[in-house]
């Protein structure tokens, strides 16, 4: 019976600190990673955009990360794309990946943020997204852009989900009028990362 109690600790709360560590570990590379690509890039080194589809589409999954006091300093829910041109029964849950047009789907890697432009949805404001890698190079071509859409709830809804884009990476309208001030106050071109 003395066993117990360490066996429950092994069993309820051994497994997710482990969980939680190794996943701070790994956004720290990621963070570290985002930094040094923004500085050789010669794009803001204040900040990044974070977006981990990995994360179930009802938790704060957007997140933004401030490089000088290595905090994320804001997070909300974001779309993940409905990936619908073949048959996904797990597209709530699971987001998956293509490039491909007409695909649907999310694409990851690095993006460099660009034009503010006039969206039909949401608060009517838009911003292009450049693929800077293989995996996200149609990005222009497949219309894929930061918006926000009035379906997409600011906060937390777990374990209901966001609803389903088309790829884009779509946010509340409150959330993105938090996005949309700080880059217009941007000298450089931001970073938006999604990963998964």
């Amino acid at each position: 019976m003395r066993y117990l109690p360490l066996l429950l600790f092994v069993l309820c709360c051994g497994k997710p600190a482990e969980k939680t560590a190794k996943l701070k570990t790994e956004y720290t590379r990621v963070h570290n990673e985002a930094r040094a690509f923004c500085e050789k890039q010669g794009m803001n080194t204040d900040y990044y955009f974070l977006v981990d589809l990995s994360v179930h589409s009802g938790k704060p999954r957007f997140f933004i990360y401030d490089f000088s006091s290595g905090t994320i300093v804001d997070q909300n829910l974001v779309t993940h794309g409905a990936c619908d041109a073949t048959p996904n029964p797990s597209k709530w849950e699971t987001a998956r990946f293509s490039d491909q047009p007409d695909s649907h789907c999310s694409a990851k890697g690095k993006y460099k943020i660009g034009k503010r432009d006039y969206s039909g949805w949401g608060i009517h404001v838009k911003y292009w997204l450049h693929g800077l890698e293989a995996s996200n190079r149609s990005a222009e071509e497949r219309v894929i852009v930061l918006h926000s859409w009035s379906a997409v709830k600011d906060g937390e809804t777990y374990p209901t989900y966001s609803p389903l884009s088309w790829g884009c990476p779509a946010v509340s309208d409150a959330f993105m009028r938090k996005l949309d001030a700080r880059l217009k106050q941007s000298r450089k071109p931001v970073l938006l990362w999604i990963v998964g």
